[in-house]
């Protein structure tokens, strides 16, 4: 049975076995959570990405996907990168927000990660409605057969942690 657990502070400074990064498509970096990886990490980071968009994702990680790499400076033995969708009020892309957390718990399990850190992926400039964001992250979580044994959510503001509150508590 995975344990889930909310913490309210900055990603960068927690101790996991991975912790996943919002990234962009591109993999190499970009802002919020993924720029500040990428600084905090260090260069080994953009190293392996780099690495990877030259052999397996020559166009970039695909939305609702996930890879690892090391972590750099991190204190966590990998980062999970996942490229969440950008919210449309127009289009149901649900299905590809809760592929990111999916994905990344398969990744987890490959890796032998007990521990995930994650943010709450595409929130930030992406504009997926926290409270939507949660529900999906936190019954994604719950549903998904994994070794993983603490997931860890991450979250930057009170906003945002009231919100995966009311999905946990």
């Amino acid at each position: 049975m995975t344990t889930i657990t909310l913490v309210q502070g900055d990603i960068t400074r927690q101790s996991a076995d991975a912790i996943v990064n919002a990234a962009n498509s591109s993999l190499l970096g970009g802002g919020g959570v993924d720029g500040a990886i990428h600084r905090r990490g260090g260069p080994a980071i953009l190293e392996e990405c780099r690495a990877l968009r030259a052999s397996r994702y020559g166009r970039g990680l695909p939305t609702g996907q996930a890879v690892a790499t090391t972590a750099g400076a991190l204190d966590a033995r990998w980062v999970i990168h996942t490229v969440g969708p950008v919210y449309s009020s127009s289009e149901d892309r649900s299905d590809l927000l809760a592929s990111c957390y999916r994905e990344s718990l398969r990744v987890a399990d490959e890796l032998g990660a007990r521990t995930v850190a994650f943010p709450a992926v595409s929130t930030g400039v992406y504009r997926w409605p926290m409270d939507d964001a949660a529900r999906i992250a936190v019954e994604t979580v719950r549903g998904t057969p994994t070794a993983v044994e603490e997931v860890r959510f991450v979250l930057f503001d009170d906003r945002a942690y009231e919100a995966f509150a009311r999905r946990t508590g």
